[in-house]
């Protein structure tokens, strides 16, 4: 911050172009991991609808006797979710490495 003030910048351009791609790139990880954490724990992401689709597994299972095919279903899902999630957060980080250079 000390050298962007020296040099003339304002704090809004100091914090815009040099302190917070440096705090993004150091956050961007754990913040990734801790979204994915929290899709796998069901109870804490009930924003995601992944209580409902739980939910919509039991009575599917109930209604069709084939347990076996709708929880691999609900799984796939639930895989499908995460993946899609570590694949952003990954993109995420590429995209902030290749700005460093």
């Amino acid at each position: 911050m000390e050298a962007a003030r020296s040099l003339g910048m304002s704090y809004f351009q100091a914090m815009r172009y040099i302190i917070l791609p440096q705090a993004v790139r150091v956050i961007l990880p754990p913040l990734g991991n801790d979204f994915i954490a929290m899709l796998k724990d069901s109870s804490l992401i009930s924003v995601l609808a992944v209580r409902d689709l739980t939910q919509l597994g039991k009575l599917n299972r109930s209604r069709t006797f084939r347990t076996f095919e709708t929880w691999n279903t609900v799984t796939y899902l639930y895989l499908s979710m995460t993946l899609l999630g570590s694949l952003g957060v990954k993109w995420l980080e590429r995209k902030m490495k290749s700005g460093e250079r």
